[in-house]
């Protein structure tokens, strides 16, 4: 049949057939790239969740320790300090493309990080404490939580990866400059403090 048809017709045909293409094609790569910015925001969602569960317990590790140490006002005052900084950031999933916002938020989160490091060097001087039910409660679901602060960050940089690639590649692309025009998501880098181990001091 498609030999009967006058070239006129075929060429009709033919760039019918390329625009259907170049629309299923463009339409598979826009959902695509749609999919990998959800599957960004939820990462960052449960990261936030992890870390919100981190910030929550908190207060009480500060009063239990308070009870046995508190002649150790300035760990404990830096700890509090740490926390209240990390409240004072909103950083939602529409901001992760922003470098400042999420340095910013980087920035208190490693500051409780290394607050929590120092409080558990003031620990070693105080066995009574160390043997503390309470204490030791805390403690594992602190151990607990920095364990799915750690999973929860490497799955946001993996979606972060994957959505970057998908953006910056062609066709993807293409298809980003001329529908969505989403910038680049920033991933969390290491923190810098955790790179040197603390120092314990027990003299």
């Amino acid at each position: 049949m498609f030999s009967t048809l006058s070239s006129r017709q075929k060429f009709i045909y033919g760039l019918l057939g390329l625009f259907v293409f170049f629309i299923i094609t463009t339409s598979s790569l826009y959902n695509s790239i749609i999919h990998k910015d959800e599957l960004v925001k939820n990462s960052f969602r449960n990261l936030e969740s992890t870390l919100q569960r981190r910030y929550d317990l908190v207060p009480n590790l500060v009063n239990v320790v308070k009870g046995y140490a508190n002649h150790e006002a300035k760990t404990l005052e830096a700890i509090t300090e740490a926390r209240s900084k990390v409240g004072a950031i909103n950083l939602s999933a529409n901001d992760l493309a922003d470098v400042e916002k999420l340095a910013a938020f980087q920035k208190a989160q490693g500051e409780l990080s290394s607050a929590l490091s120092r409080l558990m060097v003031v620990v070693e001087r105080y066995p009574d404490l160390k043997a503390n039910a309470s204490f030791q409660d805390l403690m594992a679901q602190l151990e607990g939580t920095e364990n799915r602060i750690n999973v929860a960050r490497q799955k946001y940089n993996d979606a972060v990866a994957d959505f970057n690639i998908g953006i910056r590649k062609f066709p993807g692309s293409m298809v980003n400059r001329i529908f969505l025009g989403y910038a680049p998501k920033e991933s969390f880098k290491a923190n810098e403090a955790a790179q040197n181990a603390p120092v314990v001091n027990l003299q």
